[in-house]
């Protein structure tokens, strides 16, 4: 049903509980002005509710546009724009975006840039030290966007799309600032097209991070290597992979863990220590001012049963249309306004693409043509490594040696202002020809990471848009060096495929296990080179009809032992879909959109019934065992908001991994201090820990008198579990719904609680297809849906809105269809007069600058 027009009475009326909200729930902001300027009725919020809606026909001059360009807005406010080349297509979405999400732009820029103190105030120093510390501005002015030829495709997209920006900038009225830079007292700065390589970089450093090197250290330190290698292994002990291995079951490759060794804690310290100091590469502090800054950070990076993206495609023998079916979610942080903004780009023979842009990019990199269809996941691959420096002056370096060579060093002077221009930090990063060198503890690690080198990040995205089958989308997508996706697709031709795409390191001899710290003072172990496209993790029409991505690892070791990467995330969602799969041999789209939201969790068939059967051999009649057997036994392992048991089982979980894993912990540096676990196994290990009931690592170590054994672990984790639940929640009844402890919180890029959005209902929970953690705000970013039929059908939807205008419609309106699961019927029309009628929201033509 297309949405009604908002009345001028209700865009009133929202202006008014917003200003009441924000006048007594404001948070305060450092830099803020004094609210009353915002209460003021003629350039105030109120200004807001008269920009809330864009006129039903409006018309705007961008200079460089070769010709005009119509954009056609629909009922979900979504522009289709026609255009009569690429490049204007380009400022045609520049200026829109810019229209509707400027702030947006703003905050992401300047979170790479490492200048949200000159946005903010001084309360943002912290990011922007860390900012110009991972040094990815740096990287895209030098080695990056600046290397790239005049005529690469993301300087000529990207420059058209910055001057679509600063266009809608130019002509923009005071009426239509946007309302946080009304709050903080400031005023956008011009967009160059730099920037958009700063927003891949930010992706780059959300979706290919990794420290694992140094987390490796710590355990290694407290527990020893064999113990830390079966914990945190390179290969997965249940396989499930993304390259199908010929299985029509998973396979369970559990082996007995190797027993803990006495631990030096003195080492685990200093280990410790080094990953906090490059914990400052990660950006891990933004969230806690804005989250906004942190939005692109990816649910395949936290806990691995809690969050996740999922992929994947059906072959016309096994759907009911006979037609190729593609469904995409990718999780990331959830925002508003969303990291999304779907637009429709047609230029007449050359490009008719749907799809979710980034703010910031010309082009979407997940969508569909007429052709063919594509969403991403991310790849988890280890492409990164940490090198041990040896250098001239540990206090201040000038150079580091090299096969007994002495190299200079490079360094940046990083001058971070204020507000008001003023200083407020100096820093001096020091760099090796690996990349940036830190100190940590005593010594100086320098990091290789494949996303400060040289990349294209458009022209892939340019070629998906314009492949005519799955083969060519593979073609245009070899180019894609950084982050690293698996790249499901499909196409009108009844084709599908998925491989995992990027650049992957071929590592030396010497440094072949990209989990191990590298001594660096040796050149044999720096990277040798990249893996050719042919041996990426690859599927296409495999013969059991479908393929699936959730994170897990591509590739079977009996396939192929080389190293790819470790510690990767327990496969329960992959394990859930391709069981759904294969039960389903005539899939609808229908079918595709309910797996998406689907609550069941392939690991509680696992866990649930080792619970219950713990309970029940206690060897005394225990009320508390008893109880909680009774609220287990009668659950059938469907995470709906209505099941009263998940809260409980949820809670046993979590206490059998404290209890299970304190080996892992450091003692408390002082007295009052809290033990810190220098990291937690997958949940998975917890599961093939249990396949030992005998194994050391089931003693609690707070209980020297004892030996415990996994049934008195299971009973004890039940028994606390009770406890805590019931101390939160009372006893057993409505208060322990599901639903009332699983919530989407969906905040806005400010965190201010008046423009975000809580409790948001959701279904699902840990392991799940779609995860969640608690009242988090991470989750499905973006669902869709596609089938690829004579005409190409489509349905899609994210957590939010097309506009940044908290008075808008456009703010929350899909938000409560994404909560129940539901998705939008996607408008695909060939001509700009195939919208009409109710179907259109607004027009806005384009035209050259006289």
């Amino acid at each position: 049903m297309p949405n009604r027009p908002t009345s001028p009475i209700t865009v009133a009326l929202a202006t008014v509980i917003l200003t009441g909200a924000l006048y007594v729930g404001l948070r305060p902001i450092a830099g803020a002005p004094p609210l009353g300027p915002l209460l003021d009725p003629v350039h105030g919020v109120w200004a807001l509710a008269r920009t809330a809606e864009p006129a039903a026909q409006s018309a705007a001059t961008i200079p460089g546009l070769g010709a005009g360009v119509d954009v056609r807005f629909d009922d979900h406010g979504v522009p289709h724009i026609f255009a009569g080349s690429l490049t204007d297509a380009a400022r045609a979405l520049g200026y829109v975006h810019a229209r509707d999400r400027l702030f947006q732009m703003e905050v992401q820029t300047r979170a790479v840039a490492g200048t949200l103190a000159e946005l903010v105030g001084d309360r943002a120093l912290p990011l922007d030290r860390e900012a110009r510390a991972q040094g990815l501005a740096a990287a895209a002015a030098t080695s990056g966007y600046d290397a790239l030829p005049k005529d690469a495709v993301a300087k000529v997209l990207g420059e058209a799309y910055a001057q679509g920006v600063n266009a809608y900038m130019s002509a923009m009225s005071s009426d239509e600032l946007p309302f946080e830079f009304r709050l903080l007292g400031a005023k956008p700065q011009r967009w160059e097209s730099k920037y958009t390589a700063y927003l891949f970089a930010r992706m780059g450093l959300t979706l290919g991070y990794s420290d694992g090197e140094v987390r490796r250290d710590a355990i290694e330190a407290l527990v020893g290597r064999a113990a830390t290698d079966a914990l945190f292994p390179r290969d997965n002990p249940i396989q499930e992979p993304i390259q199908p291995n010929g299985q029509r079951a998973p396979r369970f490759d559990f082996r007995k863990i190797p027993p803990p060794v006495a631990g030096d804690t003195a080492r685990a310290r200093t280990a410790m220590a080094v990953r906090e100091a490059f914990a400052t590469l990660a950006g891990t502090g933004a969230g806690e001012l804005f989250e906004g800054v942190a939005n692109f950070r990816a649910d395949d990076q936290l806990d691995d049963v809690a969050v996740g993206s999922n992929n994947w495609a059906v072959s016309p023998k096994r759907s009911a249309s006979g037609k190729a079916l593609l469904a995409g979610d990718p999780h990331l942080a959830l925002s508003l306004p969303s990291i999304w903004y779907q637009a429709h780009i047609v230029v007449k023979d050359s490009l008719d693409v749907y799809g979710v842009t980034l703010i910031g990019a010309p082009l979407p990199p997940i969508g569909f043509t007429r052709n063919v269809a594509w969403s991403v996941t991310n790849t988890g691959a280890d492409v990164a490594d940490y090198f041990i420096e040896t250098v001239d002056d540990p206090a201040r370096p000038t150079k580091y040696k090299v096969d007994n060579a002495w190299r200079p060093l490079t360094s940046r002077i990083e001058v971070i202002r204020g507000k008001n221009g003023n200083t407020l930090a100096t820093d001096t990063i020091y760099h090796t020809h690996r990349g940036p060198m830190l100190k940590a503890g005593n010594a100086w690690v320098s990091r290789r990471w494949t996303v400060t080198d040289a990349s294209d990040a458009i022209a892939p995205f340019l070629g998906a848009a314009r492949a005519g089958s799955v083969k060519e989308l593979w073609e245009a997508t070899n180019s894609f060096v950084w982050p690293a996706q698996n790249i499901v697709s499909a196409d009108r031709g009844g084709h599908i495929a998925l491989r995992s795409t990027g650049h992957f390191p071929v590592r030396s001899r010497t440094a072949e296990r990209g989990d191990l710290l590298v001594d660096g003072s040796k050149s044999a172990n720096d990277w040798q080179g990249w893996w050719k496209p042919s041996e990426y993790p690859q599927a296409y029409d495999p013969s059991q009809g479908f393929v699936v991505s959730a994170n897990q690892q591509p590739k079977d070791p009996r396939v192929d032992p080389r190293y790819f990467g470790w510690d990767w995330p327990s496969p329960w969602r992959a394990l859930r879909i391709n069981e759904m799969l294969r039960a389903d041999s005539a899939v609808t789209p229908d079918a595709m959109r309910r797996m998406q939201t689907d609550p069941v969790s392939a690991q509680t068939k696992y866990f649930l019934p080792a619970i219950i059967e713990a309970i029940a051999a206690a060897s005394t009649r225990d009320t508390t065992l008893a109880r909680a057997q009774a609220v287990l036994k009668e659950w059938d392992g469907r995470l709906v908001e209505s099941n009263t048991s998940a809260v409980l089982y949820e809670a046993i979980l979590s206490e059998m991994s404290s209890r299970t894993w304190d080996e892992l912990a450091l003692p408390a540096a002082k007295p009052g201090d809290r033990p810190r676990r220098a990291d937690t196994p997958q949940n998975m290990i917890l599961l093939e820990l249990m396949q030992d009931p005998d194994s050391p690592w089931w003693d609690d170590r707070s209980t020297p008198d004892a030996r415990e054994r996994r049934d008195d672990i299971i009973r004890a984790s039940v028994t606390a579990a009770w406890r805590r639940v019931s101390e939160r929640l009372g006893p057993p009844g409505p208060a322990w719904e599901w639903g009332k402890s699983r919530h989407a919180l969906v905040r806005h890029l400010l965190g201010i609680p008046a423009l975000s959005r809580r409790e948001v209902p959701i279904q699902g929970g840990p392991g799940s297809v779609s995860p969640s953690s608690g009242d988090g705000n991470h989750g499905a970013s973006w669902r869709m849906v596609v089938e690829l039929g004579d005409e190409v059908q489509a349905w899609g939807i994210y957590p939010g809105g097309q506009s940044g205008n908290p008075i808008s419609p456009r703010y929350t309106d899909l938000l409560g269809r994404w909560s129940a699961g539901a998705l939008d019927s996607l408008r695909f029309p060939r001509t700009a007069n195939d919208l009409q009628g109710a179907i259109t929201s607004s027009r806005l033509e384009l035209r050259r600058a006289p």
